[in-house]
């Protein structure tokens, strides 16, 4: 009789240490999610305020666009340095580390009436997501359930648009309705941001600490041999669809405001939601394609947006604007989590971390040069022109994309599956 409960306790004992494992590698999971989420949110945050600090403040078109570049030179900054340091020394670590940076940014946010605050307060927030989208984004794939099989990319590529949809909006419904109109939303995103740490806390680790810290802050940017032939047209994805982001954060409350005759600080938020959370829910979409199909719808949607964008601003037509960028920011969405999974395929643990920072390097470079042209665009052209020229890199990026897309290798050998 003895022995007979020993062995049925024998059995049982790894049945109870995998459903132990599963619960805790899902608290991590989750942690992570919503820890970059928070980031994001975090990072969204100042867009509504933008108008108030043009017109209370006196900044500029060129100064608020300055900020989306200062924002973007901190997280490539992050990521070149700190881009593998979570392989050495940990995701929980460098992810906590990075939501304390985020913290301190809200924290300086809160007395914004120099655009050199702004500027300051955006670097740190810039210092703090470049850190968190290798961590966090690299511990939400660490974690992942294995079913279904694209839930890894989406929630990792689309953590961050999450994110800044929750964040706008947020922001937009504070200024507009909540009292203490330039500094709330900060205090909210604090609040959130130690929350996050809290929960990254008392998840599990995933890496062993190693040595070789100090060596892997030596700027290096790898993507495994296997998928290197994707990067080209991902780089396309990637830069074409996070300038436009940034065009939104840095001219859309002015467009908003000057072209399209609304002063509600709720309606800059909820457009830039309008173009982040589609890109939510395209996601999941462009999992029923393959890679390579998928990038091809996202991109083909993102500019038939993008020309719906073009022709609302020179219409002066918001229901079209709105409607437009609901369909570029599902295209984009469609497209970044195809290009992310097709990096991501066959990826080891210490493969991940170094792809998310090549990813993000390449996003945030979409973002802050494009931001930094346009800006200084901006004393000379119109809004309506300068848009135009984004409407051109969607353009050129679909086009390549359409032509150049492929699938990843399906063995070791080098032959690729080009068929969809």
């Amino acid at each position: 009789m003895t022995r007979e409960r020993h062995g049925s306790m024998h059995n049982v004992a790894p049945v109870i240490n995998l459903a132990r494992r599963s619960t805790t590698l899902r608290l991590a999971f989750v942690s992570a999610v919503v820890s970059l989420a928070a980031a994001f949110a975090a990072n969204a945050a100042p867009v509504p305020l933008y108008n108030i600090y043009r017109a209370e403040d006196g900044f500029t078109n060129a100064g608020i666009s300055l900020a989306v570049v200062a924002y973007s030179v901190g997280t490539i900054a992050a990521l070149l340095v700190l881009g593998r340091v979570s392989n050495h020394l940990g995701r929980r670590r460098t992810a906590i580390a990075s939501l304390g940076l985020l913290l301190l940014g809200c924290l300086l946010l809160l007395n914004v009436h120099a655009i050199g605050i702004l500027l300051s307060g955006r670097v740190l927030m810039g210092l703090g997501a470049g850190l968190a989208s290798s961590s966090l984004t690299a511990y939400i794939v660490d974690t992942a359930p294995t079913r279904p099989a694209w839930l890894a990319s989406v929630a990792s590529s689309q953590g961050p648009m999450l994110g800044l949809t929750v964040g706008a909006i947020g922001s937009g419904a504070l200024v507009q309705f909540g009292p203490w109109p330039r500094d709330l939303i900060y205090l909210v995103c604090a609040g959130l941001l130690l929350l996050s740490a809290a929960l990254v806390a008392i998840s599990p680790e995933t890496v062993t600490r190693t040595p070789g810290a100090w060596r892997s802050l030596l700027p290096r940017v790898r993507v495994p041999a296997r998928v290197r032939h994707l990067l080209p047209v991902a780089a396309a994805v990637f830069l074409s669809t996070w300038a436009t982001g940034a065009f939104y954060q840095a001219f859309v409350p002015a467009l908003v405001e000057d072209q399209l005759h609304t002063h509600n600080p709720l309606v800059p938020g909820l457009v830039f939601a309008a173009y982040m959370a589609p890109s939510v829910l395209g996601a999941p979409l462009g999992g029923r394609f393959t890679p390579a199909a998928a990038q091809r719808i996202g991109m083909i949607a993102f500019l038939a947006g993008m020309i719906g964008i073009i022709t609302a601003i020179v219409t002066g037509t918001l229901a079209l604007f709105i409607t437009s960028t609901i369909v570029a920011g599902a295209g984009q969405g469609i497209a970044i989590s195809a290009a992310t999974r097709g990096l991501l395929h066959g990826s080891t643990l210490a493969d991940r971390a170094p792809t998310f920072t090549a990813i993000y390097l390449i996003s945030y470079s979409g973002a802050a040069f494009p931001s930094l042209i346009s800006g200084q665009l901006s004393n000379t052209f119109s809004l309506p022109q300068i848009t135009l020229g984004y409407g051109g890199l969607a353009l050129v990026a679909t086009l390549f994309t359409a032509i150049a897309a492929r699938n990843p290798h399906t063995d070791t050998t080098g032959n690729s599956q080009h068929g969809e």
